[in-house]
């Protein structure tokens, strides 16, 4: 049995290799009625097709294809794959060519003594080198020698193709049941443009340090987010993002027991909650497309400058809030992104294409306003709070990038100047002290704001990224005029013990003016902040983190604040 095993070796790879080659034409033919038959012309097979389906394209294949051989009207017999001038033996097909010629003699070549191996095969050359693989399968059949298979040899690969047909026919019954399941699927998809990106934070914190610690208690929070994404073209996205979550920032008490009025450790779980009673609102909806070079962004409700700006702030920044960055709000983007909101427009327009000191540069144009659909007076697209972006962008490789930013705003009297655009929010001011935040409760202001940003990633494993912003703060009433500063910088740690990891550290100011009226406290408030992501799996990670948070409300009398958490994120 075991030589008759051998010859039966000798021989399947070439009806193997027949029985594939035919049946994968087979799935890719049009369905056809073709007639195959030899030729005078050595390695040249006759089509005919019907009548009605014969088009010129075809007849051009096959009077290329029978000019080429026109060259030369004999070929000799291929015994081997160096007849062949353009195959190597370097070449990844050299083994299994010399086997079929050398073995089996079924390959044949063009006239020239090529084979062609890198040029697309057609129809009607698969055929003639399927009819000489054919010829000489039919060969050894009726020569029936000893030395290479016997007609024994193809009734015994009968009975084997028998014996295993119970498992051939298991193995069609799966396939038959997984297009069963595939076309259930396919029937009852939520959508063919829409996909669903989802996000869950569990996180369990507590804030230490004097009568703040005494003030709170440990707490367990949780926010919930469902972005519905659809494309139309591909290139497109729409944003449709529905969000919940019962997290509340902590309170803050100074050193004579009154609530410290500053939104300084505010953590980004806790950014558009709404009212904080895991109510379901859309928190975004959002459109972004290119029209040319440029890539337009439209925001109808719960738009934000970072949705469509750089920020240059990898490994905090994740997603506007995310729950992969920075556990603040502060270390996660400047907060110059964060003045103004709501519904706008924007546009992202590369200065130049290839090389040139132009080439790595795009400007970003922008305008949001927080009270879009009120059409009261004062209110609306254009005379109620709005605030409108300026970004140069610019990029060396991607090892550097860097940002320059102009953002001007206007408040109506009792806004803030880091707010999120939405006044439905229960949290809206989400960085920075009192000093920097509040605006004036009588009279509008305008504000003028300055910020550069930079990232540099010396390597993959380690990325350093900053910040500095200035803004120039005008009211319209006597003592509304001040100045506020903030500024960052982060170390991040990309991989750090195993793919996904993510150690931070990052130090800076958070917004605070200095010399206001009416407001006491002149000291600079520093936050320092370090974290560790930790990937579980691809969509589970969990980050422990402190945030050390020095002289709070601007007053070095109040003691420091320790905020301790627990981030889980499950994405999905």
């Amino acid at each position: 049995m075991s030589n008759l095993l051998w010859k039966s070796l000798l021989v399947s790879p070439a009806v193997l290799g027949a029985t594939l080659l035919v049946s994968t034409t087979a799935i890719a033919a049009p369905n056809t009625t073709t007639e195959v038959s030899p030729t005078e012309q050595p390695g040249v097979t006759e089509v005919v097709q019907q009548p009605e389906i014969l088009a010129q394209t075809t007849l051009d294949q096959i009077n290329r294809y029978s000019n080429e051989g026109n060259k030369n009207n004999s070929q000799s017999q291929v015994t081997s794959v160096s007849q062949f001038s353009d195959v190597q033996p370097t070449d990844w097909a050299f083994q299994a060519l010399q086997s079929l010629v050398e073995r089996y003699g079924c390959i044949a070549g063009y006239p020239n003594a090529t084979y062609r191996g890198n040029r697309a095969l057609t129809r009607y050359e698969f055929a003639a080198g399927l009819n000489a693989c054919l010829d000489r399968v039919n060969e050894l059949i009726a020569t029936a020698t000893a030395d290479l298979v016997t007609k024994q040899d193809l009734a015994t690969l009968q009975r084997l193709q028998e014996e295993f047909s119970a498992e051939l026919a298991t193995l069609r019954g799966r396939v038959d049941a997984l297009e069963a399941r595939t076309a259930e699927l396919e029937a009852n998809q939520f959508s063919t443009t829409t996909k669903l990106v989802g996000e869950a934070v569990f996180a369990v914190s507590d804030i230490f340090g004097g009568n703040t610690g005494d003030a709170n208690n440990t707490v367990f929070q949780n926010r919930v987010r469902l972005d519905l994404q659809t494309s139309f073209t591909g290139r497109d996205v729409l944003h449709t993002r529905l969000a919940a979550g019962n997290s509340t920032a902590f309170t803050q008490v100074d050193e004579a027991g009154g609530v410290i009025n500053t939104a300084e450790g505010t953590q980004t779980f806790q950014v558009g909650i709404g009212d904080g009673n895991n109510s379901v609102r859309i928190d975004r909806l959002t459109y972004e497309a290119p029209i040319g070079p440029a890539q337009v962004y439209l925001a109808a409700s719960g738009g934000r400058h970072s949705h469509y700006a750089a920020v240059n702030n990898p490994y905090f920044f994740d997603q506007t809030d995310g729950g992969n960055g920075a556990l603040s709000t502060f270390a996660s983007e400047s907060p110059i992104y964060r003045i103004g909101g709501g519904a706008g427009i924007a546009l992202n327009i590369p200065l130049g294409k290839g090389g040139g000191i132009l080439g790595n540069s795009s400007i970003t144009a922008g305008y949001l306003a927080s009270e879009a659909n009120d059409p009261s007076i004062g209110a609306g697209l254009t005379n109620g709070d709005y605030a409108a972006l300026g970004q140069l962008n610019f990029s060396v490789g991607d090892r550097v990038a860097l940002a320059a930013t102009y953002v001007h705003g206007y408040s109506a009297a009792g806004g803030f100047l880091f707010n999120s655009g939405n006044t439905t929010d229960g949290d809206i001011v989400s960085v920075g002290t009192g000093q920097a935040n509040v605006l004036s409760a009588v009279d509008g202001s305008s504000s003028n704001s300055y910020g550069v940003s930079a990232a540099f990633r010396p390597s993959d494993k380690l990325s350093i990224s900053g910040f500095v912003s200035y803004h120039d703060v005008t009211g319209f009433g006597v003592g509304d005029d001040f100045e506020a500063w903030s500024y960052g910088v982060g170390v991040a740690l990309p991989d750090f013990g195993k793919k996904g990891n993510v150690l931070g550290i990052f130090a800076g100011a958070e917004p605070y003016a200095r010399n206001r009226v009416g407001f006491a406290g002149n000291d600079i408030p520093y936050h320092f902040e370090g974290f560790y992501k930790y990937q579980v799996s691809d969509n589970i990670s969990i980050t422990p983190g402190v945030i050390w948070l020095t002289s709070p409300g601007q007053n070095s009398a109040n003691d420091d604040a320790i905020i301790g958490t627990l981030r889980t994120t499950f994405t999905f």
